[in-house]
């Protein structure tokens, strides 16, 4: 006779906290930062064009769309700070970096709508 009493945590689901590791695909992680320093390089290169080097001075107008491609390029830093983490290599940690990217991509369109609104002073002036 077996006089080994049954195991309960062989036959209880692992919980919640207790999720096994499910690491990404070979080549995500490389994929995801390489996107990100795409478009952070883009976000730099047009923000230094847009608010250097064209012609005309600042004005109030000006500021919300420079201050919405900061914060385009802060979210940018954020997700590839958060992507060249070891623990990015986990999917939930993956997916939350994911978000953080789309995020800042959809904040830079909306900055550069509106530095396209203000370059051709759709926006109405004070």
């Amino acid at each position: 006779m077996n006089d080994l009493p049954d195991k309960p945590e062989e036959n209880q689901p692992p919980s919640v906290t207790e999720r096994p590791r499910r690491p990404l695909p070979q080549g995500y992680r490389q994929g995801f930062i390489t996107a990100i320093t795409v478009l952070l390089g883009f976000s730099l290169g047009f923000f230094r064009f847009w608010g250097f080097e064209s012609p005309g001075h600042w004005t109030l107008r000006s500021i919300i769309p420079a201050t919405t491609l900061g914060l385009a390029v802060v979210l940018q830093i954020i997700a590839l700070f958060r992507s060249l983490d070891v623990a990015d290599d986990d999917e939930p940690h993956y997916r939350q970096s994911v978000k953080w990217f789309i995020a800042s991509s959809i904040v830079l369109l909306a900055g550069m709508i509106l530095a396209l609104l203000e370059f051709y002073d759709v926006i109405a002036a004070d």
